[in-house]
């Protein structure tokens, strides 16, 4: 079984669970109670909140900030930089002119699923879902949640397309009806959800 590897000038606290065979590169901070699967890569100057949740065979790149309580899917690409936010409406002081303490936050997460990516430079707005194998483009603001397989660009992100597992855009054969240019692999858009029917 593979060692876990930690670079000297990272910081991950004690309380962090780390599957077999994860890298954890040059100054990045883990915060307690994280799990990490197996796996992973997790990047240069990378920060991850207490208690996230990190699949197997991620790859989380440099200076990417996830904060807590973000839940991401096993085979997750999170481009250089990118945020995952827990707070929709952050102030740093209440109406009163207190500074804020963690009782006065209502966090919320970023759920990622299986193989989704997220193109660097993108910040997701929490409480949203990014589903199975979607890509996000880019520099993209994302404030809604994000449909299995599809593919959303911009600020705010829109949708213009969909993906398969490879990640190349899907031809549309007929309406509705959907092909992978690289693995062949159709898909039939049924009732907005798209579905994958052969291998």
């Amino acid at each position: 079984m593979s060692k876990v590897r930690i670079a000297p000038s990272a910081i991950v606290e004690k309380s962090t669970i780390i599957g077999a065979g994860t890298s954890i590169w040059h100054n990045a901070q883990i915060q307690g109670e994280s799990v990490i699967g197996s796996d992973c890569i997790i990047g240069k100057d990378v920060y991850i909140g207490a208690g996230v949740t990190v699949g197997n065979k991620c790859k989380i790149q440099n200076g990417a900030q996830v904060y807590e309580p973000a839940v991401i899917g096993d085979g997750v690409f999170v481009g250089p930089q990118v945020v995952l936010t827990n707070d929709r409406i952050p102030r740093a002081i209440n109406p009163n002119g207190s500074l804020k303490t963690s009782q006065d936050w209502n966090l919320v997460g970023v759920v990622i699923e299986q193989g989704a990516s997220i193109g660097a430079n993108s910040t997701c707005v929490a409480p949203i879902r990014i589903g199975t194998w979607a890509m996000i483009g880019a520099g993209s603001v994302v404030i809604k949640d994000v449909p299995n397989y599809a593919l959303v660009v911009g600020n705010p992100a829109k949708q213009i397309g969909w993906v398969g597992e490879s990640g190349e855009r899907l031809i549309e054969e007929e309406a509705n009806h959907f092909s992978c240019p690289i693995t062949k692999s159709k898909y039939n858009l049924i009732k907005s959800e798209l579905k994958r029917i052969t291998p």
